[in-house]
């Protein structure tokens, strides 16, 4: 993963602009990490409802108002990347930003849940390839966990959204990287092809504010593993399914910790003892 330029010593304000946030603990990973290398950072959660204001507008405001960098979540992460210069080339067929440090030049966008998911899935199930995949939801999260089970070596995937449109776009944005990988699109989950290996969450159900799960358990048995965007709460209903079938389990909590890794560098332009930032986030 390449790094931003070396930033100052400054103290870092940064801000996570989304809905439904207030159980985010992505502030405090960040001021964690802050801790962990004498550096003095403020985290602010800018939602736009509450603020009564536009997606747009708590992006300008927050640039002029000096902000170091922003993480960015549901539903703005394809809505933002009209609004800055991407990092990556790689990131124009993602279609999702969720980090976006500011800079002199401008914003400059990155997509830490892309490299996080690649970086957790690989800390999990380290070289067993991904193979055959239902990723449910195509919208940030979905796109960015696509593109990184390409690159880890997927033989197919197979894209479910109720607004299908989406994820035929997802399916031709796939295609213009990976023209070899089998990529199918369904508005829902009816009869899965039984060479699927892999199942992800890619939607906030299960999140805290909107529960439920979005598969049931009896399409989930001749799966091996398991991955669930969400984290809030850790034990989803979900992956709660899944290990009752004795399925692996990849952990949304693990794509937050390795996207804030991945996020801090961006913002400091430097690393984080990641083994004492994971010790002090499972702290109680």
């Amino acid at each position: 993963m390449s790094l931003s330029p070396t930033q100052n010593q400054a103290p870092l304000k940064l801000g996570l602009i989304g809905d439904n946030i207030k159980q985010s603990s992505t502030p405090r990973l960040h001021r964690i990490a802050g801790h962990l290398n004498a550096r003095a950072v403020s985290y602010d959660l800018l939602i736009p409802p509450e603020r009564e204001e536009t997606f747009l507008e708590v992006f300008e405001t927050a640039q002029i108002e000096g902000y170091s960098g922003l993480n960015i979540t549901y539903p703005y992460k394809e809505k933002v990347v009209p609004l800055v210069q991407l990092a990556d080339p790689v990131l124009d067929a993602v279609g999702a930003v969720n980090t976006v440090l500011f800079t002199a030049q401008g914003p400059i966008g990155y997509n830490t849940d892309y490299t996080g998911f690649k970086a957790a899935y690989q800390a999990t199930r380290g070289d067993d390839a991904p193979s055959e995949v239902l990723i449910i939801g195509s919208g940030g999260a979905g796109r960015a966990i696509a593109f990184g089970l390409a690159d880890l070596g997927a033989s197919a995937l197979h894209l479910v959204d109720t607004d299908l449109p989406k994820a035929d776009g997802l399916k031709r944005d796939l295609a213009r990287g990976f023209p070899t990988l089998q990529v199918t699109t369904m508005r829902e989950v009816s009869n899965l092809p039984p060479e699927i290996t892999g199942l992800v969450n890619a939607t906030p159900i299960g999140m805290v504010g909107y529960g439920g799960t979005p598969l049931p358990a009896a399409h989930m048995r001749e799966a091996k593993w398991v991955f669930d965007a969400v984290y809030t709460p850790l034990e989803t209903p979900f992956l709660k399914d899944a290990a009752s079938l004795g399925l692996e389990i990849i952990s949304g909590w693990e794509l937050f910790f390795y996207q804030g890794v991945h996020a801090w560098a961006h913002f400091s332009g430097g690393s984080v003892d990641e083994a004492a930032l994971r010790a002090a986030l499972l702290q109680a």
